[in-house]
């Protein structure tokens, strides 16, 4: 059946292929993101009723201020936040872009068979 397909559906088969590899990628990226904002969200949840603080650098767990540590996580959760945004808007263009390449592929297939 590759012999029958024009180069230029073939090439949209591969790019419908890439596509599919990047919203791979995307997903684990925004999976990661997600486990790390419950982290986040949970250290905040802790800070708030401790009166100390720890924050581990390297090997080393240095006591820090509980204010000065919330701040850090919320700059974290608002980065978080931001990246899962910018993955959502990356994930809606692919499916976009693939939904009308499928539709290209299918469209090209189908007048093929019927000549």
């Amino acid at each position: 059946m590759t012999d029958d397909i024009a180069k230029d559906t073939q090439e949209k088969i591969n790019q419908l292929s890439m596509m599919e590899q990047n919203m791979s990628s995307l997903v684990m990226q925004k999976q990661q993101l997600q486990q790390q904002l419950i982290e986040v969200e949970s250290a905040l949840s802790e800070i708030t009723s401790s009166e100390e603080c720890y924050k581990i650098v390297g090997n080393v767990m240095l006591k820090i201020d509980p204010k000065k540590l919330e701040k850090e996580l919320m700059d974290k959760k608002e980065t978080c936040d931001l990246r899962i945004g910018a993955i959502d808007k990356q994930q809606l263009k692919i499916k976009e872009k693939a939904a009308k390449t499928q539709a290209e592929v299918m469209d090209e297939i189908k007048e093929k068979k019927s000549k």
